[in-house]
Order: structure tokens, then C-alpha cells, then sequence
């Protein structure tokens, strides 16, 4: 009974995964989020939402991108039931939105040139100096790896690597946004017209995720009609969508008849509806914008289902 000195296709460690230009992006990840993590944990501290959020999602960015690593440089993700290749695009773009969000959130909330009161003192203020920016380190690395890993033109590569697939990352972040100002006292349920937008947000947030799903699972091949075809049906649907949602949402929100035109004087801030409805209409409007651009370019994709 023989063994070989080598297995097929090469040793079993892959060191590429971390001395590669994107390798060593997502050791830069790992380590610009394990040392934010830690200042804040350790002596800056962090309270409420705004803080819990910011530590949610360097956690969940720094466990998954060990995941990646991890997955890379031992060659286990060929036992893995998805596309790889979709997989870390798909995370890679969503982590560099969430580290973008903590980066501002953090120091917009916590971190200040003047020293705390006692007992947390000038030391707390120090590390959460730091820890923001590092957290700004963070972001960095990972918008280095969308753009190192972003689909050229002309080139074939994983369908969540290429525009739209990363818009199709962003439109459901930014309805994310849009759901978090609408339970936040949006009032929405006043009008038709209005559940009649919330609809919109969720019906093309579910497809999207859909899709997103689709293409990490690697289960295109089963809708029985081309995915490039079923993509961009749907995204010119979820166009119509949003654009009646950006009528609409306005209209029976600020127009004199249904709503406040303007901020009212008394609405207590940090709890205004007024200023929830003025989140969902301009991130509507973003989020429109998004999916004309995402039409766009999926008029140029050519689909390749091996990927």
C-alpha cells in the first residue's frame, strides 16, 4: 500500500489564499477587524443601538471573512454545496457596506476630542479614536477587495462579481434601511397608497435576496428559462415598482392634503415620523436609481451557468 509525496492539483495548504493581492486584503480584513473589535470591547465602550450595531457588524464581518480565509488557504470550499466564487463576492460586497455604516456610526456617536467624564476618562477617548480608525482601515480593505475581485469587461467570472450582481447587494442594504425607517413610526398604514409602497419595498427586497440566494446556492440552472433573461424581467419590473413608490410615498407624506410638508415644530427628535418618511422617500429614491443603473448593465451580461 503506496501514498503519494503530493496530492492531485497540488498541496493540500493553498498559500496564495493570503500572499495573493486579494489574499492578502482579507488578512488586512481579519486583522483591521479583530483590533476594532477589540479597542471597543476593551476600554471605548459602546451603548444603545448605534453601538450594538457597530459591534454586530464587525462580528459578523471578521467571523465570516475567518470562514473565507480559512475555507481559501486549506482548499475546503470545493466540499462546499455553492458557488464559491459568488459566495465571497456577494459577502465581500455586503461587508464593505456594513463596515462603511459602522465607520461613520461609531464615530458619529461615540468618539469626541474632549475626554469623557470619569471613570472612563481621556483613556476611553483614546481608543475609540483608534478603534474608528481602524474601523476606516476596515472599510478600506474591504472595498480593496470588491474592486480587485469586480468582474472587467470582457472577462468571465462569478455573476455576483459582476455590476449587478453587487447592485443587487446594495438595493437590499438599502432596503434594509428603508424597512429599519419604517417601523421606526413611519405611519404607513394611514393610506392604501402607502401599504401599497411598503409592499413594493418587500416584494422586490424578497426577489432580490432571491436571486442573490440563487447564485450563491448555484441552483440558476434549475429555473427552466435563462437567469440572465429572468434577471433582467425583473429587474425592469422592480423599475415600475420603485417608481410608483416614489410617487406615491412622497405624495401622501408631504403633500398638504395627506401630510406635513414640512418638519412640524414640536416633533420630538430621534422620534419624529416625519423624519422616518423623509428616510423612506430619499432612500427610495436611491434605491431607484440603483435598479435603472442595475437594468443597464444587466443589458450587457451574457450569463454563463458553469460559474
Amino acid at each position: 500500500m503506496g501514498s503519494t509525496v503530493e496530492p492531485p492539483g497540488g498541496g493540500y495548504l493553498h498559500l496564495g489564499a493570503v500572499t495573493s493581492p486579494v489574499g492578502t486584503a482579507r488578512v488586512l480584513q481579519l486583522a483591521f477587524g479583530c483590533t476594532t473589535f477589540s479597542l471597543v470591547a476593551h476600554r471605548g465602550g459602546f451603548a444603545g443601538v448605534q453601538g450594538t450595531f457597530c459591534m454586530a457588524a464587525w462580528g459578523f464581518c471578521f467571523a465570516l471573512s475567518g470562514l473565507v480565509v480559512a475555507c481559501e488557504f486549506t482548499r475546503l470550499h470545493g466540499c462546499l454545496r455553492l458557488s464559491w466564487g459568488n459566495f465571497t463576492a456577494a459577502f465581500a460586497m455586503l461587508a464593505t457596506l456594513l463596515s462603511a455604516t459602522a465607520a461613520v456610526i461609531y464615530p458619529l456617536y461615540f468618539a469626541r476630542l474632549q475626554c469623557p467624564p470619569e471613570p472612563a476618562g481621556c483613556v476611553a477617548r483614546d481608543f475609540r479614536l483608534a478603534a474608528s480608525v481602524f474601523a476606516g482601515l476596515l472599510f478600506l480593505a474591504y472595498a480593496a477587495e470588491v474592486a480587485l475581485t469586480r468582474a472587467r469587461p470582457g472577462q468571465v467570472a462569478s455573476y455576483m462579481a459582476t455590476v449587478s450582481g453587487l447592485l443587487k447587494i446594495v438595493q437590499a442594504f438599502v432596503a434594509c434601511i428603508i424597512f429599519g425607517a419604517l417601523v421606526h413610526d413611519s405611519r404607513y398604514g394611514r393610506y392604501v397608497a402607502t401599504q401599497w409602497c411598503v409592499a413594493v419595498y418587500s416584494l422586490c427586497f424578497l426577489a432580490t435576496v432571491a436571486v442573490v440566494a440563487l447564485s450563491v446556492m448555484g441552483h440558476t440552472g434549475g429555473l427552466g428559462c435563462p437567469f440572465d433573461r429572468v434577471v433582467v424581467v425583473y429587474t425592469f419590473l422592480a423599475v415600475l415598482l420603485y417608481l410608483s413608490a416614489a410617487v406615491i410615498w412622497p405624495v401622501f407624506c408631504f403633500d398638504p392634503k395627506y401630510g406635513e410638508p414640512g418638519r412640524p415644530p414640536d416633533c420630538p427628535r430621534g422620534s419624529c415620523p416625519w423624519d422616518s418618511q423623509l428616510v423612506v422617500a430619499t432612500f427610495t429614491y436611491v434605491n431607484l436609481l440603483l435598479y435603472v443603473a442595475d437594468l443597464a448593465y444587466s443589458q450587457r451580461l451574457r450569463f454563463v451557468p458553469a460559474l
